[in-house]
C-alpha cells in the first residue's frame, strides 16, 4: 500500500534496513535518483546493480512513485517471491505473469486462468512473450509502461537457467526498431549481480543493453535530511553527521544506524573539537567491538558471508582485498576478485582504482581477520606464516615431496592469493633443486661404486695374469 506523499510525519526517525517509505524524512536524494528517473523518462532500459543495503529498494519505490505521478503505468516484481531452487520453470514464468497481471491491476479485466489454459501448447517463455504483446501492451494502449524487477540475483539460485528471460527483455528492446508499441515499454533491473552473470550460457549474447545507474554512498552535500533529524536534540548536528559520514564512507545502512544510535545517546558536553572523539567512541563500542554479536540488523555478517561464500575463490578474493588494505588502493582491472569485492560492498571505485569503502570495514575486516580466514583455508598455513616471518628466507618451511604434491592438488581446485602461489612456487623450486641435488649425489655415489668395482675387477684380472707367471715362471 502506498503512503500519501502529502502526509507529514509527527516525528522524525532514522530507518535501519528495509525500504524507506515514500515520505520518509531521512531519505537522502543522491545523484543516482535523478539519473534513474531521467533515464526511465527517456525510455532507457536501466539497471542498478550494486551491493546489498545501498538503498536500491528505497530508490525503486520513490522513482516508481514519481513516474506514476507523470502518468506512467508501473509494476514491481520481486524475484525472491516468485521462485526458489525447488521451483519449476513453468511455475516460475507463471509467477511472473501473475505478478504482472496483479501489478497492473488486470484483476477483473483479464481472465488469467482462461488465458493461461489457452496457452497450454506454448513454452513458458513464449507465454510471457504473448502476455506482454497481447495483454499488457493492448490493455494499456497509450501510456508509457515501466516494469521494475528487484532482487534479480535470486535467479542465480534457481535449479534451471533463465537465460530466455533476459533474452526476452533484450528482444523487447530490439523490437522498438520494428514495432513502435515497444517504445512505450521499459524495464528497470535491481540486484546484487553483474550483467555478465545474468546469461549463463556462454554461447549466447551477453546481457549488455541499457543504462547502468551508479548508486554511490551518501556524499557530504547530500546529507541535509540526516542533519534535520538531529536538530533540536543535539548541538552541532552538521558536524556530527559529517563525522558519521567519515566512519561509514556514506554507506546508507551504517549511516542511518549510527544516526539512530547518536539520537538515542546522552552525549557529554560537546564542542566542534570534541565531536570526532565522541562519535569514534560510539562507533568503536557499538559497531566495531564484538561486531558479530552486535551486528543487528545484520550488515557486517552479510559482507563476511559474501566474501567467504565460495571456498574455491576465498584465497584469491581475500588476497586481492589484503593487497588493497596494504596499499590503500589498487588499479581497477575488472577481475573476478575485484567484482566480488565490489558486490560484497567492502570496497568501492574511486576513479580508476579500488579502495576500502570505510574505516569501519577496514577495522572490522583487518589484516588479522583476513589471515585468520586464510589460515582456516590453507592446509599449509603454519609453514607459510613462518616462511613469511623469516622474510621469505627460511627454506626449511617450504613444502617438499608428498606434502607439496598434496598442496598442489588442493590448489588446483582453488583460486589463491599471490602469496600462496609465491609460496608454492618457491616450494616447488626448492623441492626440484633438492631432488636434483639428491639425484646428482646418487649418481656420484653410483659412479664411485662403479669405480671401486672396476678397481677390484682390474686387481682380480691382474692377479689372474700374474699368478701363472709366478707359478710356472
Amino acid at each position: 500500500m502506498q503512503t500519501d506523499t502529502n502526509q507529514t510525519d509527527s516525528f522524525y526517525e532514522y530507518q535501519v534496513g528495509g525500504s524507506l517509505r515514500i515520505n520518509a524524512p531521512s531519505y537522502v536524494v543522491r545523484h543516482g535518483d535523478n539519473q534513474l528517473y531521467q533515464a526511465l523518462l527517456k525510455g532507457d532500459f536501466s539497471y542498478v546493480l550494486n551491493t546489498r543495503q545501498m538503498g536500491k529498494s528505497s530508490l525503486r519505490v520513490r522513482v516508481k512513485n514519481r513516474l506514476q505521478k507523470e502518468g506512467y503505468r508501473c509494476a514491481s516484481l520481486d524475484l525472491t517471491s516468485i521462485g526458489s531452487e525447488t521451483t519449476t520453470p513453468i511455475q516460475w514464468y507463471k509467477g511472473l505473469i501473475w505478478e504482472l497481471w496483479r501489478g497492473f491491476n488486470f484483476i477483473g479485466k483479464v481472465n488469467l486462468k482462461a488465458w493461461w489454459s489457452e496457452q497450454a501448447d506454448f513454452s513458458p517463455i513464449q507465454r510471457l512473450d504473448h502476455f506482454i504483446q497481447d495483454i499488457l501492451l493492448k490493455s494499456i494502449p497509450s501510456q508509457p509502461i515501466v516494469i521494475f524487477i528487484d532482487e534479480i540475483d535470486s535467479v542465480l539460485g534457481l535449479s534451471f537457467a533463465v537465460d530466455d528471460f533476459w533474452a526476452l527483455i533484450r528482444f523487447c528492446y530490439n523490437q522498438r526498431a520494428e514495432n513502435k508499441e515497444y517504445n512505450r515499454l521499459t524495464f528497470a533491473l535491481f540486484g546484487v549481480a553483474t550483467p555478465s552473470e545474468l546469461i549463463q550460457a556462454k554461447e549466447r549474447t551477453p546481457f549488455n543493453i541499457g543504462t547502468a545507474i551508479e548508486l554511490r554512498g551518501f556524499q557530504p552535500h547530500e546529507i541535509k535530511p540526516l542533519i534535520e533529524g538531529l536538530k533540536g536534540s543535539l548541538t552541532y548536528p552538521q558536524e556530527i553527521v559529517e563525522e558519521i559520514l567519515y566512519w561509514t564512507g556514506g554507506q546508507p545502512f551504517l549511516t542511518q544506524k549510527i544516526c539512530q544510535i547518536v539520537l538515542a545517546e546522552t552525549p557529554p558536553f560537546l564542542t566542534p573539537e570534541t565531536v570526532p572523539q565522541w562519535i569514534e567512541r560510539l562507533v568503536r563500542s557499538q559497531i566495531i567491538a564484538d561486531w558479530e554479536t552486535q551486528d543487528e540488523p545484520e550488515h557486517l555478517r552479510t559482507i563476511r558471508n559474501r566474501l567467504l561464500r565460495n571456498e574455491a575463490n576465498i584465497g584469491s578474493i581475500l588476497g586481492c582485498y589484503l593487497e588493497i588494505v596494504q596499499q590503500a588502493q589498487i588499479p581497477l582491472d575488472n577481475s573476478l576478485e575485484q567484482r566480488e569485492l565490489l558486490l560484497s560492498g567492502i570496497v568501492e571505485k574511486r576513479g580508476a582504482c579500488l579502495r576500502v569503502r570505510s574505516p569501519i570495514y577496514e577495522m572490522v575486516f583487518n589484516r588479522d581477520w583476513v589471515n585468520q580466514q586464510l589460515d582456516r583455508l590453507r592446509p599449509y598455513s603454519s609453514p607459510l606464516q613462518l616462511w613469511v616471518k623469516s622474510n621469505y628466507q627460511e627454506e626449511s618451511q617450504l613444502l617438499r615431496g608428498q606434502t607439496l604434491l598434496d598442496a598442489q592438488s588442493w590448489a588446483k581446485n582453488h583460486r589463491l592469493s599471490d602469496l600462496d602461489y609465491q609460496f608454492l612456487a618457491a616450494s616447488e623450486t626448492c623441492d626440484r633443486r633438492e631432488s636434483q641435488q639428491k639425484l646428482e649425489a646418487e649418481k656420484l655415489k653410483e659412479t664411485h661404486r662403479r669405480l671401486k668395482a672396476q678397481k677390484r675387477l682390474i686387481a682380480v684380472i691382474s692377479f689372474a695374469f700374474w699368478f701363472p707367471v709366478v707359478l710356472f715362471g
